[in-house]
């Protein structure tokens, strides 16, 4: 019989404790509240596990996911973008406007594009160079650019794209009919986790988001990393303009308004601290993915707008309270601050609300 030593104790232990922190990663309570999600919306709606119809509502929300990469680069830094979906209207007003004006679409595209890129780099510059706040930069930026997207195109819209344009966001691969979307966003999502996890460029991230000041000590140029991911940010929401513009096959000023919103909820959903300095890649795809399928099966029962929008609010306000909520646990027990559990009554007493209000206006849809 061999003998148990201290050292084989010591390394059990910390297996054990690598094992339950896997499991109790962020990113398992969103794996479960998309199973979650999955089998009530299956129960509410025969066509929700329709191969065709989740194929097809998954290109709804992949402009989203186009715009929420570069975010969580920008989140982890500690700042933020709020011009993404007003960078997007602007992208696809110019596209739409040269379009009218006769120009080539495959001319017209890469000029979104630029102007994607440059827009981007104005809010960098702002935030990395004049070091203004990002959230008041991106405030200004985000009616800006709106409002170039409606001095572009006005109250008209863009039509008549070409059938191999809009093939960008319309057509399928596949025999299971995957949106070129989505292939778009794969392949966008591996580029960024890679970058994220696998470079340095990804560590300085984290690092600014830890400390920004002990990251410029330590020789990370923060303005170069700042300049860069919202540049980024802005040709990724270009990028989203193109796309949007060939799933419609036509170009509105107010296109994709409110939807900064909806990114940003994917992003800290997701994982992504607010404050900055934690969180994964895998954690907001995950996230996009839950709030697709969530506004996809609330669609097939006929639920209104507003009624999704407040379900996607409390799921931004459940992402912030519960790790916060976690953290005072591990630090006291059981007990919270009074602030906290006042923050976690008023929470459940909106999803009950919400529940409610959910409940009785399905059943006057049902009653027509």
């Amino acid at each position: 019989m061999s003998a148990t030593t201290p050292d084989n104790v010591s390394t059990t232990g910390e297996r054990n404790q690598q094992l339950r922190d896997f499991f109790l990663r962020w990113e398992w309570l969103l794996v479960l509240l998309i199973l979650l999600v999955i089998v009530v919306n299956s129960q509410l709606s025969p066509y929700f596990l329709n191969t065709r119809n989740m194929m097809r509502a998954t290109s709804d929300f992949m402009e989203m996911g186009l715009m929420m990469l570069p975010m969580v680069f920008i989140i982890i830094t500690g700042n933020i973008d709020l011009s993404v979906a007003s960078t997007l209207a602007m992208c696809a007003s110019l596209l739409g406007f040269l379009h009218i004006q006769g120009v080539n679409i495959w001319v017209a595209a890469p000029a979104a594009l630029a102007l994607g890129v440059l827009a981007g780099a104005l809010n960098g510059f702002l935030v990395a160079r004049v070091k203004l706040p990002a959230l008041v930069v991106t405030l200004g930026t985000f009616a800006f650019y709106r409002g170039m997207a409606y001095a572009l195109l006005g109250d008209q819209a863009a039509r008549g794209y070409p059938p191999e344009f809009t093939f960008l966001g319309q057509g399928t691969v596949g025999a299971i009919r995957l949106p070129i979307s989505a292939v778009l966003f794969i392949f966008f999502a591996i580029i960024f986790g890679l970058v994220l996890h696998k470079t340095a460029f990804g560590r300085y991230l984290y690092t600014i988001g830890n400390s920004e000041e002990a990251s410029r000590y330590s020789g990370v140029q923060v303005a170069r990393v700042k300049m860069i991911i919202f540049t980024l940010s802005g040709f990724m929401a270009a990028l989203a303009g193109i796309i949007i513009a060939a799933r419609f096959g036509s170009t509105r000023p107010d296109v994709a308004n409110g939807m900064e919103l909806a990114v940003i909820t994917a992003t800290v959903l997701g994982g992504i601290s607010i404050f900055g300095g934690s969180g994964t890649i895998i954690g907001p795809i995950l996230a996009l993915l839950l709030i697709g399928l969530m506004r996809f099966g609330m669609g097939l029962v006929n639920v209104q707008g507003q009624v999704q929008s407040i379900a996607i609010g409390l799921l931004l306000i459940f992402s912030i309270l519960l790790p916060n909520i976690a953290r005072q646990v591990s630090r006291r027990g059981i007990q919270l601050s009074r602030n906290t559990a006042v923050a976690a009554v008023v929470f459940i007493a909106a999803a009950g609300f919400f529940i409610w209000f959910f409940l009785w206006t399905r059943t006057l849809i049902l009653a027509q």
